[in-house]
């Protein structure tokens, strides 16, 4: 009988995580799913806030802070 008892302690104690990354309940259909409408992109709108943004002035240059702007010159 104490055989039986640790058997069943042990299945128990192994399936207790099984049961908690299943979430407890089935993942069947959970019923009527509503889709939602993603809003709809205006490309003329899109078009004109595009048209909108300033041209830079000067070519952006992303490594100008991890180096020096102009290369050492060499003394003659």
């Amino acid at each position: 009988m104490r055989i039986v008892v640790v058997a069943v302690t042990v299945l128990a104690v192994v399936a207790a995580p099984a049961q908690a990354q299943m979430g407890g309940r089935r993942h069947g259909n959970d019923g009527p799913k509503t889709e939602k409408k993603a809003p709809e992109v205006d490309e003329k709108a899109y078009k004109a806030a595009l048209e909108r943004i300033p041209d830079p002035k000067e070519k952006y240059d992303p490594w100008g802070g991890a180096r020096q702007s102009e290369p050492a010159r060499k003394p003659k």
